[in-house]
């Protein structure tokens, strides 16, 4: 996954159908944890493997070459003649596209249409309109609010972290796919959009909340008790390397005795932030990460120079919420020794994404590795666990008290 900031930036071609973008995608969307104000999932990253597939191990090699279609005109002529309702023919080729990917039931390859398309890169800049909140869907598809983001609108409508939504402006989310949430949450700024949550499992409660416009910062920081530098990465986004090397230079300027790497309910997003971020800690040729097709292995990252905190004692917190290219990033830190890490076991996302440019400004994004942390472990499924484990109570929640802060700056001050 090595990363374009921009279409155009790095010198990539025009879009031509069935070409692929030299990017893949180290997020969630997490689909799994995705940012809703946009609503798309981070950890869609713009990654890259190269830029194509030539030559990697083919996994699916049981597909026929070409798809006998009888049984779909089948499907297609029963539907044509029965339904009662207004069907049009690009109604059902788009539906055909979206189903394709979906057929291989994994959460992290999906057909993007045109404007699907231009709303999932349109997130990589941290400007969207929506709602403010993050958004986890677990294996029973509840859709699970990880974060609503302080001074937005869901924070403010009252929305609060662990709540589930059930319904979508009417619409029940239990068959929804975490894409097809996000893309009704979403909206212009202006509207607004209806929500039924169930809150302690128990309490059932409606929001109407009005979309705005939401720009972030990937990237805020500040000094604590005065000698401990505090960075917290929001995603891996085009500005993070930036906006993160700026604010690590002041802090060794500074002379701090040690840096809180805080990257809870950070859902991933582009592998070159993520490898460059790694790079401030790690000397050049330090192995990041590596992946894997099967069994082969097709790419190995390493660091890329300027580590201005190496040695930098450096805490990184995380959480459930801290998928893709935030553990990436957590890993290659532990398992090289630049870091401690604090917090709860990470969400777990493994496995890497690639974007393919179609015809029309569509795209499919696709699962095509697996990557392996530099201690060779695959954390799918699992997540990392922190070396040492501290949760924040709702007692502590309640009280706005951060115990896994707390926690950092206790170490750093040993």
């Amino acid at each position: 996954m090595s990363l374009k900031l921009k279409r155009g930036a790095t010198g990539d071609t025009p879009k031509k159908p069935g070409t692929q973008k030299a990017l893949r995608t180290a997020g969630i969307l997490v689909a799994v944890v995705v940012i809703f104000f946009a609503g798309v999932g981070f950890g869609n990253g713009r990654l890259s493997l190269n830029g194509n597939t030539n030559g990697h191990q083919v996994v699916s090699s049981s597909l026929p070459d070409k798809l006998d279609y009888s049984s779909l005109n089948e499907v297609y002529q029963s539907l044509k003649d029965n339904y009662n309702g207004n069907l049009t023919q690009a109604q059902v080729i788009d539906g055909l596209k979206h189903g394709l990917a979906a057929s291989a039931k994994d959460p992290y390859t999906v057909y993007f249409s045109a404007k699907e398309a231009k709303d999932f890169n349109d997130q990589l800049n941290n400007s969207f309109a929506g709602i403010g909140a993050r958004l986890s869907q677990d294996d029973d598809k509840n859709l699970i609010v990880g974060e609503a983001i302080m001074g937005f609108p869901a924070d403010k409508a009252g929305i609060k972290a662990n709540d589930i939504i059930t319904q979508i402006n009417g619409t029940a989310t239990g068959t929804l796919t975490l894409d097809d949430a996000i893309a009704k949450i979403r909206g212009p700024a202006g509207t607004k959009v209806t929500l039924q949550i169930v809150r302690d499992r128990s309490q059932t409660l409606n929001f109407t909340v009005t979309r705005q416009v939401i720009t972030l910062p990937s990237v805020t920081s500040k000094t604590l008790d005065g000698n401990i530098g505090y960075i917290a990465l929001g995603s891996f986004s085009p500005d993070t390397m930036s906006l993160t090397k700026a604010a690590a230079q002041k802090f060794v300027d500074a002379k701090v005795k040690g840096v809180v790497l805080d990257m809870r309910n950070d859902p991933g997003g582009l592998l070159d932030q993520a490898i460059n971020v790694s790079s401030l800690w790690l000397p050049e040729g330090t192995r990041v990460l590596q992946e894997k097709r099967g069994t082969t292995v097709t790419q190995t990252y390493e660091a890329r120079g300027g580590d201005i905190l190496k040695g930098v004692p450096t805490v990184v917190l995380v959480n459930e919420g801290s998928a893709s290219a935030a553990e990436i990033t957590a890993g290659a830190l532990h398992d090289n020794k630049a870091a401690h890490l604090i917090g709860t076991k990470t969400y777990g996302k493994g496995v890497v994404q690639q974007l393919i440019n179609l015809s029309g400004g569509a795209e499919l994004k696709v699962t095509v590795a697996s990557w392996y942390r530099p201690n060779g472990e695959n954390i799918n499924k699992k997540g990392i666990t922190p070396d040492d484990v501290v949760k924040i109570s709702d007692a502590d929640a309640k009280a706005k008290t951060d115990t896994q802060l707390q926690a950092a700056q206790a170490y750093l001050n040993k």
